[in-house]
């Protein structure tokens, strides 16, 4: 054995303990880091020889690249749609990588079971039933990419072609239809093979971001064929939601396959002053939730949730000795792109088994209260202008007189240069703008204060 290597086994306790104490005081400390530190180059060292030990590593770590890490696990970071690491999901975290279960096979551990369990108790929060079956995946866009994975054999099914086997090519032209499809939408098409050009972009509603229903309908009524319906729970501009039920309902008439893009939004169903705008998620045939957004789990992690588990293991079965027989409960590498994957779900578990659905309802309603507090502050001020209504946890706004993108863009950079927080840019209706997404654990009134202070210095500087 190497001798670091033999060195550190040895001191292992100790090294753990160390790593927790660096852990703990930059956790301690995100109150007073900056939300975002503007990139500065490192230069690159050569590969060592020999190694430095764990010690070693951590010391050069610490040295080198810590200064530059973001406090995206802290309250102020807005960008994006974000959420921290709860407690009780960062000692499941910690404790994924100790026992380092590979869930994708069920030969040799409880390891599924858990994520089973798991994946249940999320179908139950999000008002999914038994109808459902789910696995964890990367992120959202991965979770995409899967749920228009089985849309496509489904697509298949109905045109008597076997898509699995014969390749998208034989499908020929699809039609994905969607009112203000997320951008991972097009990224899985061009992956799946069927072509960012499948996608027709549908009416929406007037001043908003959700779907004109009839306008959809319209459009069913004139295809020759089946479609795929990207539906959304939450856009990222503003939050806004589709009438799922509505959209559900067209499928008496039509035929189609419906998509719901939940990632952040599916978590108002947790919360029931907002749970109605989530109705109609349980007549979906595939939808998406991210877990390292709202549940405040590590990244990274998400779910997709299908009703025909057939047609995904038709797509993602594996079949080869050494795994074993698929059998009637499929191991989750027959069901998702990966075969060899981290217990994702553990974090999760741990958060759920800890703080349960009040725990995390109340995350969701004080995150929605404080977007609502920065939406009427910007509203409030003469030197911004809010460009759509709070209805969830997205702040949409730009400031105020004649703005450019080019405005917008050092308005991000002069943002996250002064540290008190950090917000992602976007083009909301045509206008170059601002969002500040809240969906961090440890987010308070406080921090809204101090967010809305730096907003007004730099936008007068």
């Amino acid at each position: 054995m190497h001798p670091k290597l033999a060195e550190d086994l040895t001191s292992l306790a100790d090294l753990l303990d160390v790593t927790g104490k660096v852990a703990s005081e930059a956790l301690a400390g995100l109150a007073g880091r900056a939300a975002a530190v503007p990139p500065v180059a490192v230069a690159p060292k050569p590969l060592p020889a020999e190694g430095a030990g764990a010690r070693g590593a951590l010391e050069e770590f610490s040295q080198r690249w810590e200064p530059g890490f973001a406090a995206s696990a802290g309250p102020r970071y807005l960008g994006f749609v974000t959420g921290g690491a709860t407690p009780a999901a960062l000692a499941g975290d910690w404790l994924t990588a100790a026992y380092d279960q590979n869930p994708a096979s069920g030969m040799d551990s409880s390891a599924q079971d858990l994520e089973r369990e798991t994946v249940g108790w999320l179908a139950e929060l999000f008002g999914l039933g038994p109808e459902f079956s789910g696995a964890f995946v990367t992120g959202a866009t991965m979770s995409t990419v899967t749920g228009l994975a089985i849309a496509r054999e489904w697509l298949g099914e109905r045109a008597g072609v076997n898509v699995s086997e014969e390749g998208a090519a034989a499908l020929g032209p699809v039609t994905v239809l969607s009112g203000s499809p997320h951008s991972s939408v097009l990224k899985a098409l061009s992956f799946l093979g069927m072509g960012r050009s499948a996608l027709l972009k549908v009416p929406v509603l007037p001043g908003r971001e959700a779907v004109d229903v009839a306008k959809l309908a319209e459009v069913l009524e004139a295809l020759d064929g089946p479609a795929v319906v990207v539906a959304n729970a939450g856009t990222v501009n503003t939050v806004d939601f589709d009438d799922l039920r509505a959209i559900a309902a067209l499928k008496q008439r039509y035929d189609f396959w419906l998509h719901v893009d939940a990632a952040f939004g599916g978590f108002a169903a947790l919360a029931p002053e907002h749970a109605a705008l989530t109705a109609g998620l349980d007549q979906a045939d595939s939808v998406v939730v991210d877990l390292h957004k709202w549940l405040n789990v590590p990244y990274d992690s998400a779910v997709q949730f299908t009703r025909r588990r057939d047609l995904q293991l038709r797509v993602f079965a594996n079949n080869a000795a050494y795994l074993g027989e698929i059998g009637a409960n499929p191991d989750f590498l027959h069901l998702t792109p990966e075969n060899s994957r981290r217990l994702r779900a553990l974090p999760a578990w741990f958060s759920l088994m800890a703080y349960g659905r009040a725990g995390h309802r109340e995350i969701v309603e004080r995150c929605v209260a404080l977007a609502r507090d920065l939406g009427a502050r910007i509203d409030g001020s003469p030197r911004w202008h809010l460009l759509d209504p709070v209805r969830l946890n997205v702040v949409c706004f730009t400031p105020a007189g004649e703005v450019t993108q080019d405005r917008i863009d050092a308005l991000v950079q002069a943002i996250a240069e002064d540290g008190t927080t950090f917000l992602t840019p976007t083009v909301y209706d045509g206008r170059p703008a601002l969002r500040a997404a809240f969906s961090n654990w440890r987010t308070t009134p406080a921090d809204v204060d101090r967010v809305f202070a730096a907003l007004e210095r730099v936008v007068t500087g």
